[in-house]
């Protein structure tokens, strides 16, 4: 009997490091793998690296469109933009103008 009481005591006194050390595994575990866990910061952070060199990109371009639009405005029209864009929207071409197909 006394080998029973030794294990029980012995038991009682490994419980609470064994159970301790089962709930800090499963926050760490969480803390890394989980929904707001360090990969899930990862990805994020990349998502917004991606969106913020986008965003940069379509402000380059809107400020390229924004310029081109400024030509065409009644107050300060540009004669050349003007032409450029009749000549698209219309399908003319002068004589002297060399025209290329692109196949798309």
């Amino acid at each position: 009997m006394s080998v029973m009481i030794e294990i029980r005591s012995r038991a009682k006194q490994a419980a609470m490091p064994v159970l301790a050390a089962l709930v800090v595994g499963y926050l760490s575990y969480h803390m890394v793998q989980g929904e707001y866990g360090v990969f899930a910061y990862l990805q994020l952070s990349a998502k917004v690296e991606r969106a913020e060199a986008l965003q940069a990109q379509l402000g380059g371009e809107r400020q390229r469109l924004e310029a081109r639009v400024a030509l065409l405005r009644p107050d300060s029209l540009d004669r050349d933009m003007l032409e450029e864009r009749a000549r698209v929207m219309l399908n003319y071409a002068r004589s002297d103008d060399v025209i290329i197909l692109d196949e798309r």
